[in-house]
């Protein structure tokens, strides 16, 4: 499917750099085991002028989402591989010319673009073709080849009309968000009129997309209107109107490949561990009170604010060292002890989550902890990480609490055996002291536990253990 966008869509776009020396930007190989990626944004057009070391494009892999640089400056020259598409690493997805030949280019592009053009008209050929076709057997007196025919012609006009203008799945799908049906309505600025992502937000914005919607209705009846002689192939098209919206007026929106990743882990997950869970509640006023009695010193010392987390990471180390069961993981018939705590923090995403390992937290203090986590945190929602440190964790902790959740139940990250969800920290009233009412600052923790090794006997000392780390934690470990 890669193929025909890298044959047929940026050829237009390789004339700008056609008289100039070029450099190849491939697809990145993000860790030994990864052997494709998928292109999701473009943060430059082709024509646009680059320079090294800033961000290009993001690619998105079964392991991490990553910002990709420039490899050198100059014009982007051709975009060969378009947002959304799937290629294997060290495929060639853009060229960068020389700046001096930007001004050269538009010249030579004549030429060049001959043979580029040519695909196009020839890809819109056979789209075209098939219409002619059916119209004369539609008199012929042979009903069952007739819906065989238009049906797909019906298809090919309706996707003929929404693709006729040169854009990007992105753009595509905005247009569809927002009612319109012909981007030919749009000034593309990009290279051979392309409409870019900016073109289509300036022109929603604009408000001149309101005439549009109306348009979408009438497409819709087009399609069955050419063939009157079938009535069997009018409910087909009505099935997929132009906008990409299926009957009941639901929004077909494409699964990202994060998202997709990650609905296969969690189905995995379920498939592969006996999962059972175990919920504790914890009193946090301690812990509270030392934030707030150290919070401007700890951030003088050591350039962030102190969170809860490392507070978290540091109990569970402890308890993970006591009861090593539930830092292993299990390969066939064989356990495997884990001698490092690395601890996964599951960080939310604006399309998913990925979940950052802090590595060897048993040799860490507490404000190593923090820092470590306020970088890993920082640098997964700027897609900066690298594939090895979302890789070798033994354990993880989830924080639905930040929230406003009580506390959730969340599923194992593979092939770990266990993970802990942190819920939120609320001022209750709880009995203190045999029989006193306090207002106290409570916690629920869950731990969900993988039961083809770990028992509910050894969680719950596991959790107990965690429990009391955080009710006495030691406040010199903060200094």
């Amino acid at each position: 499917v890669a193929e025909p966008v890298a044959a047929s869509e940026p050829a237009p776009a390789a004339a700008p750099a056609a008289s100039g020396s070029l450099t190849d930007v491939p697809m990145p190989q993000m860790g030994e085991s990864i052997a494709e990626g998928t292109l999701t944004r473009w943060f430059k057009n082709a024509g646009d002028t680059v320079e090294r070391d800033e961000p290009l494009f993001e690619i998105s892999t079964d392991k991490v989402d990553a910002e990709v640089p420039a490899p050198a400056s100059g014009v982007l020259a051709e975009i060969i591989v378009e947002e959304g598409a799937t290629v294997e690493v060290n495929t060639v997805v853009a060229r960068i010319g020389e700046a001096g030949a930007a001004s050269a280019a538009p010249p030579a592009p004549t030429p060049a673009a001959a043979p580029a053009a040519t695909p196009e008209p020839v890809a819109a050929a056979p789209a075209a073709a098939p219409a002619p076709v059916p119209s004369p057997p539609t008199p012929a007196p042979t009903p069952a080849a007739v819906p065989a025919a238009p049906a797909p012609a019906a298809v090919a006009a309706v996707a003929n009309g929404s693709h006729k203008v040169r854009s990007s799945p992105l753009v595509r799908r905005i247009a569809r968000d927002n009612g319109i049906s012909d981007l030919s309505v749009i000034p593309g600025t990009g290279a051979g009129g392309r409409v870019t992502k900016d073109d289509i937000l300036g022109f929603i914005a604009s408000g001149a997309s309101a005439p549009v919607t109306p348009a979408a209705p009438a497409a819709v009846p087009a399609a069955p209107a050419a063939v009157p002689a079938t009535p069997a192939a009018a409910p087909s098209a009505p099935a997929l109107a132009p906008q990409g919206l299926p009957r009941g007026g639901s929004q077909v929106e494409k699964m990202s490949v994060m998202r997709r990743k990650i609905a296969e882990h969690m189905v995995d997950s379920r498939r592969t561990s006996a999962h059972v869970h175990s919920v504790f509640e914890a009193d946090m006023t301690s812990i509270a009170q030392m934030r707030q009695k150290w919070k401007n010193d700890f951030i003088s010392r050591n350039g962030t604010k102190l969170t809860f987390m490392p507070f978290f990471l540091k109990a569970c180390c402890d308890a993970l060292r006591q009861f090593p069961h539930v830092n292993a993981s299990i390969d066939g018939d064989d356990i495997l002890l884990h001698n490092d705590v690395n601890i996964g923090i599951a960080v939310a995403l604006d399309n998913g989550l990925i979940v950052p390992v802090v590595k060897n937290v048993q040799d860490m203090s507490i404000a190593g902890i923090q820092k470590s986590v306020s970088d890993v945190a920082q640098r997964a929602r700027n897609k900066q990480l690298l594939p090895d440190e979302v890789a070798g964790g033994t354990f993880t902790i989830t924080n639905p609490g930040q929230f406003g959740g009580l506390f959730g139940i969340p599923i194992i990250n593979q092939p770990q055996v266990a993970i802990l969800g942190i819920g939120g920290i609320i001022k209750r009233p709880v009995v203190v002291d045999g029989d006193k009412i306090a207002i106290r600052d409570m916690l629920y923790m869950c731990l969900s536990y993988d039961h083809r090794l770990v028992d509910g006997a050894l969680a719950d000392q596991f959790m107990s253990h965690v429990k009391h780390t955080l009710e006495n934690f030691d406040e010199s470990a903060i200094g």
